[in-house]
């Protein structure tokens, strides 16, 4: 993340929140990471879903490559899909000790009826593992857009109370949020985040470039609103469902208005349209970013 302004005014626009992002990269897409990692900042944060499809030796080899190119893994855990304490111990362990794994995520997961004893992200959490094994961080999701199970006044209680359980037991909280397409409702509930005394970093999701309807396929399955109204605000007319859409508007619109204010902020790319042209896109916002340098026009 771009490093904060020296001087107090905290209505002032932070740096270029495009400095220290950060990936979302599916344990068969390592190939597609390695061969864009020469253009991705050592040490970025590289975050591995859980996937009902794919074992937990596959996470873990995922985790492995990902530390060997440089980068810090962030496996996922879903809470509903673990089937015992000592499953998610050895898992914990492993990736600490063969991945130097130092940070997880943290969710519920889809199903409806836990295959364990884990209901909950929090039930993860409030297992003891994480710390006892080492992990120094812990994310947790958040909702700018909406949950499709939980109230407004619950996902607050919720998210806070996860906060507070993570640093209560000596980590740090992460806060990623689901990927977005409104940036006037991310902004919004940043300042409804920081107001309720919430410091902790956090990454917005966003969309790497992709065809128009990927992202509608996509932001449907996740649950993600994407009326017509909020899809033009990203740049994106459902009467073109061929083209391709990056998310140029959305982070714009972040860039121009985030402050200090907002807390540490940076973004996470979910990269649909691929993890090449995810990277791309955010060297080329970074170049058009930059000021042209000045001409020297003095004599030699």
């Amino acid at each position: 993340m771009a490093s904060p302004l020296l001087h107090s005014d905290k209505s002032k626009p932070i740096g270029n929140i495009t400095d220290a992002y950060s990936l979302e990269v599916n344990a068969k897409d390592i190939s597609a990471l390695t061969a864009a990692a020469p253009r991705v900042l050592p040490g970025s944060t590289i975050s591995i879903p859980y996937l009902a499809n794919q074992d937990n030796d596959a996470r873990l080899a995922a985790a492995q490559a990902v530390r060997g190119l440089g980068f810090e893994p962030m496996p996922h855990l879903a809470a509903r899909r673990i089937a015992s304490f000592a499953k998610l111990e050895s898992f914990i362990q492993r990736a600490v000790a063969e991945a130097g794994v130092k940070r997880c995520f943290v969710i519920a997961g889809d199903p409806s009826t836990p295959l364990g004893p884990f209901a909950d992200s929090s039930s993860l959490i409030e297992s003891g593992v994480f710390e006892r094994s080492g992990i120094q961080m812990v994310g947790v999701g958040g909702h700018p857009e909406g949950h499709p199970v939980m109230s407004t006044s619950d996902r607050w209680k919720v998210l806070e109370h996860k906060c507070r359980c993570i640093e209560g037991r000596g980590m740090a909280p992460l806060i990623v949020t689901q990927f977005a397409f409104d940036a006037d409702i991310v902004l919004a509930w940043l300042e409804a985040l920081r107001g309720r005394g919430v410091e902790h970093p956090v990454r917005v999701g966003v969309p790497g470039p992709a065809g128009v309807a990927v992202l509608a396929r996509y932001a449907a399955l996740c649950g993600v609103s994407a009326c017509a109204s909020m899809l033009s605000k990203y740049g994106i007319s459902i009467s073109k469902l061929f083209g391709i859409a990056g998310p140029d508007l959305f982070v714009d619109r972040l860039t121009t208005r985030l402050t200090e204010a907002h807390g540490k902020v940076s973004l996470h790319f979910f990269p649909f349209g691929g993890i090449a042209q995810s990277v791309k896109w955010v060297e080329q916002y970074c170049s058009r970013a930059e000021p042209e340098q000045p001409i020297d026009t003095a004599p030699m």
